[in-house]
């Protein structure tokens, strides 16, 4: 199967929510698994411009904020409803999420039947 790796920042406020949203809508990437993510804090800036409703901030001042970078691997067949439930969820305007081709690791181990 084609996986992906998808990454976004989330308020820590929305990450459980955000990953138990997720969840619900993929079928497992690792066998016997599900709710595999990975995160930790980060710190995100941006400059809301006019016309901009931001979640956090004031128009034309830089904001600085806590956030939590959210990591994980979906199957391609699940890949929209995933990136659909990012939106629906993601407090933001404007989520930047990122989305990785990836090569799964099992290939490289070596075997007789190669």
């Amino acid at each position: 199967a084609e996986i992906y790796k998808v990454g976004v920042n989330v308020p820590p406020e929305f990450l459980e929510r955000l990953m138990d949203s997720i969840n619900e809508v993929m079928d497992p990437v690792y066998p016997k698994y599900d709710r595999t993510f990975m995160y930790w804090p980060v710190k995100g800036t941006w400059r809301p411009l006019p016309g901009a409703e931001p979640y956090n901030g004031t128009i034309g001042k830089v904001e600085v904020a806590d956030e939590i970078r959210l990591e994980f691997a979906v199957k391609k067949e699940d890949l929209k409803k995933v990136i659909g439930k990012i939106a629906e969820v993601h407090p933001y305007e404007e989520p930047a999420v990122d989305v990785i081709p990836m090569i799964a690791w099992k290939e490289f181990i070596p075997s007789d039947d190669r």
